[in-house]
């Protein structure tokens, strides 16, 4: 991380999280956040469900909700990026404060309630996207409406034209009952629906879907099956956790999801088991806890073809993709790995 990075991430933590993270977004909108540029060697080079990253590390949803920093955010180091959720209509979300540092945890508790503006003004901006980046769209559902698993479609159906892959979320904590839809049969009534939403867009693009840390052994054996059986083309684990094992920080006790540091070890697990149940036939995407190029090293390892952050750059700064991405061609080179596809799932019985 440079000076001027770390004296900007100080000045954001003498603010209220939600305030200093809009400020970052506005920051990168103006051109005085420095970026990386395109990160990319033959050994990171992947493919992940039929796109081809320039590196396997991408920004997760969440970070820029309303997809306002497209361009900026497409020269920071990423190999791809996740903008959204968005729903149909647009929403607030839940009440403030809804989002909580948990600094000495290096975490973060968040119960945004997807929050956004809505698919017609997302869609506008998908639709002005720069096309020398990978871009896909959290899809998520109304809280108030009455047809959820036809929210997911109906956003894909708006926004398909300008994406290159879309995300059904249903692993939100922060939505009531919207984690009821990872049951077997609401999961595979709800993705055949996006299934049909997808060929009938003019450029079918691959559909992800989000899964949460908090599932038995059973209910990810049952969200494999359904994957498999739907056409899932590529699983993302994990969303937050409602867990607060282990925390020591003061707002340990709020609700909402948790993310950062403590989740690595449970998100990792969940993914492992997820590789196995998969037996490598869907692409995995490892999220949760990754702050560094070791920890995105053993996701990878753990049965990830690639990985995504956002928590750990509270603490890390938006160059924190980049290092992670240049500090893997060095320990997959260490390792003898011509790339990143070769370590995928090597060292899963370590996690299971």
């Amino acid at each position: 991380m440079k000076l001027i990075e770390r004296l900007g991430l100080t000045a954001l933590h003498r603010f209220d999280p939600e305030i200093a993270h809009g400020l970052s977004i506005k920051a990168l909108k103006a051109g005085v956040v420095p970026l990386a540029g395109t990160i990319t060697s033959p050994r990171l080079c992947t493919e992940v469900a039929t796109l081809s990253l320039p590196n396997p590390v991408g920004l997760a949803a969440g970070f820029d909700k309303n997809a306002e920093a497209l361009a900026p955010l497409s020269r920071a180091g990423f190999g791809f990026i996740e903008v959204g959720a968005a729903t149909p209509r647009p929403q607030p979300g839940n009440p403030k404060p809804r989002l909580f540092r948990l600094t000495d945890d290096k975490a973060v508790i968040n119960r945004f309630g997807f929050n956004n503006e809505g698919m017609d003004v997302i869609a506008q901006r998908l639709s002005q996207r720069p096309n020398d980046g990978i871009i896909g769209l959290n899809l998520g559902a109304n809280k108030d409406s009455e047809d959820r698993a036809a929210d997911f479609a109906r956003v894909l159906t708006h926004c398909g034209a300008h994406l290159d892959f879309a995300t059904v979320n249903v692993s939100s904590p922060n939505t009531e009952k919207l984690r009821e839809l990872q049951g077997a049969a609401a999961l595979e009534a709800l993705l055949s629906g996006v299934m049909i939403a997808r060929e009938n867009l003019a450029r079918p693009i691959p559909i992800f879907l989000k899964i949460a840390p908090d599932l038995s052994d059973s209910e990810i054996a049952e969200i494999a099956e359904v994957a498999r059986k739907t056409g899932v083309d590529a699983i993302i684990a994990t969303n937050t956790t409602l867990s607060r094992d282990g925390l020591t920080s003061d707002h340990k006790s709020e609700m909402g999801g948790l993310s950062g540091a403590p989740l690595f070890e449970k998100s990792t697990r969940v993914l492992a088991k997820l590789s196995a149940a998969t037996k490598g036939e869907i692409p995995l995407i490892g999220v949760g806890g990754v702050s560094s190029a070791e920890q995105a090293f053993a996701k990878i390892k753990a049965g990830a073809s690639a990985v995504q952050i956002y928590s750990a750059m509270v603490y890390h700064g938006l160059s924190l993709g980049a290092e992670i991405a240049k500090g893997l061609e060095i320990l997959l080179e260490r390792e003898g790995f011509a790339n990143v596809k070769d370590a995928v799932g090597t060292g899963r019985e370590d996690w299971l």
